[in-house]
């Protein structure tokens, strides 16, 4: 069975990608600072795209009390999501260091878009701590104990 990533979590996460390729262009130390969040951010969007958050497609249809036997597929994902949350966990602080240096660069070159672009983005993250990631590793266990697995 194949999960689809909800389409509001596929446009924020277009979109925060597209302001910070604007901000690695930004030149100076802006544009530094970007490029280092960059580097770190991108492996890290790919594994999202890959474990964390194809399961929230199955949120709407879980809380409908819907259950269908090839939703066990999705314990191959959820699994995994759970063995490598704290790696991923541990990636977000060091994105978040990385954003806090492009705040200080964009407030020193008085640039404050990309100092809201970085805030915006440390928001995202605690929202996928604290949320999205949560609620995906409980969708694999409900999905379990619903499924008998």
């Amino acid at each position: 069975m194949k999960f689809l990533i909800p389409e509001p979590l596929e446009g924020e996460h277009a979109e925060l990608h597209a302001e910070l390729v604007d901000a690695t262009r930004a030149g100076g130390r802006v544009g530094e600072a970007a490029q280092a969040v960059a580097k770190r951010l991108h492996p890290h969007f790919v594994r999202e795209q890959e474990l964390a958050l194809p399961p929230l497609g199955l949120v709407a249809t879980l809380a409908q009390g819907a259950i269908d036997p090839d939703m066990a597929d999705v314990l191959r994902l959820t699994d995994k999501l759970e063995t490598e949350l704290p790696g991923m966990l541990a990636e977000h602080e060091e994105i978040v260091a990385a954003l806090r240096h492009l705040v200080a660069a964009a407030e020193t070159e008085q640039k404050p878009e990309y100092a809201r672009f970085a805030e915006k983005l440390m928001l995202h993250a605690r929202t996928e701590e604290e949320v999205l990631y949560p609620a995906a590793v409980l969708i694999g266990r409900y999905v379990k104990l619903k499924l008998g697995k």
